[in-house]
């Protein structure tokens, strides 16, 4: 394709997708004990729900400015003329950077980075959508305008065991007032100007699972709408949602049910369950 498009590993896209759409994905790294390795490649979500169970120390970090610049270089070399590279929200993430860092490098004329200002199918709904895009032979600027305006498009809200996690890795922003409560509610978080923050303090994690489905259901409004299913280490609760996400939404146009990967299930846990709601315009 004339454009190529790029994501990193926090899209979560579900298995197959980013081959079919010939989207390149770029892993973060995740930590453990101090040992690094690649989120979705060498390391997934019961790995580090095996570390996190063994109360071993794990943490992240974002790809190289050369990791970032190789795939770039290599997108060029197969024949595309310009590159969109569309990436989690810069406020939870140095990935951003690292992006924009190897653009200037192998030409800023060639590679448009992208600010999704989300997480999870958030992003992922994005890059999918920029991938139709150069798909039908769009330019660079139109393909960077519908990563755009997809995200733009989409919601994410999300319920956590515990603020714990979100808290050691300072993810948490205007949350962190929910910290002295944590224990007592389950707290629904969402996704707000590229930071998350918290939306409901909820007394049960039935009720929160709830309030899950109705804030899809209004997000969604009577329009069409795609939507996904997150989770860590939770798949029943996933698939219940999903069901019902399916009940309840009549404008709805599929649910994918996704396990988070290995970075951003070290932020959130085990048992997080998160639901993303992407508007489509037809």
């Amino acid at each position: 394709m004339p454009v190529a498009v790029v994501t990193d590993s926090t899209a979560h896209l579900p298995e197959g997708f980013a081959e079919r759409s010939d989207i390149t994905v770029v892993p973060l790294h995740v930590l453990v004990d101090g040992v690094s390795s690649l989120d979705g490649v060498e390391f997934g979500p019961s790995a580090l729900a095996s570390a996190l169970a063994q109360r071993k120390i794990v943490t992240t970090s974002r790809p190289s400015p050369a990791a970032f610049a190789a795939v770039y270089r290599n997108a060029l070399d197969a024949g595309a003329d310009a590159i969109v590279s569309i990436h989690l929200s810069k406020k939870l993430s140095g990935t951003w950077e690292a992006a924009l860092l190897a653009a200037q490098e192998v030409g800023p004329d060639l590679v448009r980075v992208v600010d999704s200002r989300s997480i999870a199918m958030g992003l992922g709904f994005a890059v999918l959508d920029a991938a139709e895009a150069a798909g039908r032979g769009h330019d660079v600027a139109e393909v960077e305008r519908a990563a755009v305006a997809a995200a733009e498009a989409s919601d994410t809200f999300f319920v956590v065991e515990t603020l714990e996690y979100l808290r050691r890795g300072g993810r948490i922003g205007a949350a962190s007032a929910l910290l002295g409560t944590a224990l007592a509610v389950k707290p629904v978080l969402h996704m707000t100007d590229g930071e998350i923050r918290p939306l409901e303090k909820v007394r049960t994690i039935h009720r929160a699972l709830n309030r899950l489905v109705d804030l899809a259901e209004e997000a969604a409004g009577d329009g069409e709408v795609s939507v996904a299913v997150h989770h860590l280490a939770a798949p029943d609760r996933a698939a219940a949602i999903a069901t019902r996400l399916d009940e309840r939404l009549s404008g709805s146009l599929g649910c994918v049910v996704s396990e988070l990967g290995a970075v951003i299930g070290a932020h959130t846990g085990p048992g997080v369950v998160g639901v993303v709601v992407h508007r489509r315009f037809r």
